[in-house]
């Protein structure tokens, strides 16, 4: 059993470095003026951003940040 628990734990820790860096990797979401100013070109972007690098980082933060909580979770048992 801790050969098992030393094991998630890595895997833990590189979910958190992951999530960090992805995190850090993404725009932001507010824009201001300049946002305002070139709305209209941005309803095409807004599209297609589930096939941009931009949504592929969403998808994958949605996907390391489960594996965040359940690995908390997991950890936290009493084995």
């Amino acid at each position: 059993m801790a050969v098992l628990r030393i094991v998630i734990t890595v895997i833990y820790v590189a979910i958190c470095v992951a999530l960090t860096i992805i995190v850090l990797m993404q725009e932001g979401k507010t824009q201001g003026l300049s946002g305002a100013i070139s709305g209209i070109a941005d309803t095409y972007w807004g599209k297609n951003k589930g096939r941009s690098i931009e949504g592929a980082l969403n998808k994958a933060t949605t996907i390391l940040a489960i594996g965040f909580v359940v690995l908390s979770f997991v950890l936290n048992l009493k084995w």
